[in-house]
């Protein structure tokens, strides 16, 4: 950092930025997890665990949306395509 001034709220500001970052980066890379998970639940036979994963899923996608973390459209577009999955695979 060079010698200039740097306000003591731009240090606290860059502090929380980056806590945030994290913790929205483990947050997003546990809904991948989670997804990647159900989808090969989902193309396997087991049915129970593809519904138990989808469940966590909507879950997940919920609480990112509470954290600030994805948006409230994305995750209800999420759930929309992931049911559908579900129910491919439940109509067959």
């Amino acid at each position: 950092m060079p010698k200039t001034y740097v306000r003591k709220s731009a240090v606290k500001t860059h502090r929380n930025s980056e806590k945030a970052r994290i913790k929205n980066k483990s947050c997003r890379n546990a809904l991948f997890t989670l997804e990647k998970k159900f989808r090969a639940a989902a193309a396997g036979e087991d049915k129970t665990a593809a519904l138990e994963l989808f469940r966590k899923q909507c879950s997940a996608l919920d609480k990112a949306v509470k954290y600030g973390t994805i948006h409230r459209n994305k995750a209800n577009r999420k759930k929309a395509r992931l049911a559908a999955v579900l129910k491919g695979k439940a109509a067959e």
